[in-house]
């Protein structure tokens, strides 16, 4: 291998580490906020839907910050 297939070989490896470092970031956010509504005390299926629906839209607004960049 010459040092171009190691840089390549090297950039690819942090590239591939940051974007799982990104996704399990992603994912225990969400989890975090799906568990607050799960351990909240729901007076009502009504409650529990306003708030899924806030949730879903918290990540729709940060869907489209992300497309905006």
């Amino acid at each position: 291998m010459n040092s171009a297939d190691v840089f390549l070989k090297e950039y690819q490896d942090r590239f591939e580490k940051k974007i799982r470092e990104n996704e399990i970031a992603f994912l225990e956010h969400w989890k975090a906020q799906l568990d607050k509504v799960i351990s909240m005390r729901q007076d009502s299926v009504a409650s529990v839907q306003t708030q899924i629906t806030k949730i879903s839209e918290m990540m729709n607004n940060r869907i489209r910050i992300l497309k905006k960049e």
